[in-house]
């Protein structure tokens, strides 16, 4: 046994999930499946296994995701993730979420290195089926290769051959409107889970698990938090930052700082129930050091939450609209993700959240 392949031994006995899921990423190593240069940072050098094998096998064996491209193949100064490995107990949660069994018709939608489609093709069996669709071509290609010796069928582009009816449909990127097209993929009753965006850019992707309900309906719960990458066919126009660059007027405080709301997983929350604000995170200088600030937005007004639960900003809109919806968490004592439920009618576009706590929707637009 390589160095390589204890890691991967370690790697799945660490995931939390059943034993049929544990078994199928037994079978088939990370490191046959991601690329040999990688990029490890948001920004740098990309790195590459002939120059650097234990960095690269350290990066690749982490629970982490790993970014396989960047800027859609072109460099720039930020690394900005257009493909990569997503992280394994992410992958873990998204098939069990799915209900794979043997037999069963799968379709991916974003195949990547192609590992998520392999341990796919493990799970549905002989009996079963496996297709992967992949919108870029060169990344189709690599993983086309990384799947010969399995019956994974890829297609690049971004639709499947030949008829739907698939039993279950997994997508690797985020999408802001369920395509009509992904449900009709499916059958009645049928699984969808899906990473979902609240916004144009940026912002968390939630999983959720959605179940065909009718001919463009389908509903579900959220499983777990998630921060994927969009689908190509959705990228919105980039929003500005709320009050970047401008003078803060007004000084208060909130219940908690930055580093708290995302700590506590508090933040995935407080956007999915506050839909008429545009929230954002970003580094700002802290103390001597850079450290996250939570933005808040609407329209011209807006506030930083910086790590200390101060609040800076201009009008108190934003800041009012957010407190409400702490306090109404808080006071319910934070229940998970799970308690929210996505109904998606996708000829409308309706997107709508409910729990016990209330009904929020969702737009969204074009």
């Amino acid at each position: 046994m390589t160095d390589l392949d204890r890691a991967h031994a370690l790697l799945t006995d660490r995931l939390d999930t059943t034993d049929e899921i544990r078994a199928a990423f037994a079978a088939h190593p990370r490191h046959e499946y991601v690329p040999d240069v990688i990029w490890p940072g948001a920004v740098g050098a990309a790195l590459d296994r002939a120059e650097d094998p234990d960095g690269w096998a350290s990066s690749v064996y982490a629970d982490d995701y790993v970014t396989t491209q960047i800027g859609d193949g072109a460099a720039g100064p930020v690394n900005i993730p257009t493909s990569s490995s997503s992280a394994p107990q992410l992958m873990a949660d998204m098939l069990r979420a799915a209900e794979i069994e043997p037999g069963m018709r799968v379709v991916e939608i974003g195949t990547g290195t192609g590992w998520n489609a392999a341990i796919l093709a493990s799970l549905v069996g002989p009996t079963g089926s496996v297709t992967s669709v992949e919108i870029d071509p060169g990344v189709a290609a690599h993983a086309r290769g990384r799947l010969r010796g399995t019956d994974v069928q890829v297609v690049t582009g971004t639709a499947p051959d030949g008829p739907g009816g698939f039993d279950a449909l997994i997508a690797t990127c985020a999408v802001r409107r369920v395509p009509l097209a992904w449900v009709e993929l499916v059958g009645r009753d049928a699984r969808l889970v899906i990473p979902w965006a609240p916004y144009p850019e940026g912002g968390p992707t939630p999983v959720v698990a959605l179940r065909r309900t009718g001919t463009t309906t389908a509903v579900g719960p959220l499983v777990r938090d998630a921060a994927f990458m969009r689908d190509r066919r959705q990228h919105g126009a980039r929003q500005r930052f709320p009050g970047n660059g401008e003078k803060a007027t007004d000084r208060t405080a909130f219940p908690e700082g930055s580093r708290d709301l995302l700590r506590n997983d508090r933040l995935t929350r407080l956007v999915l129930t506050c839909p008429e604000l545009y929230i954002a995170v970003g580094g700002r200088p802290w103390e001597g050091t850079a450290a996250p600030v939570v933005a808040l937005g609407e329209s011209d007004d807006w506030t930083h939450i910086w790590p200390d639960g101060s609040a800076t900003g201009n009008g108190t809109r934003a800041l009012t609209a957010f407190t409400k919806a702490y306090t109404m968490w808080e006071e319910a004592g934070w229940p998970g993700l799970d308690s929210l439920t996505l109904e998606v009618d996708t000829r409308s576009a309706a997107h709508t959240l409910r729990s016990c706590l209330g009904t929020w929707e969702h737009p969204a637009e074009a």
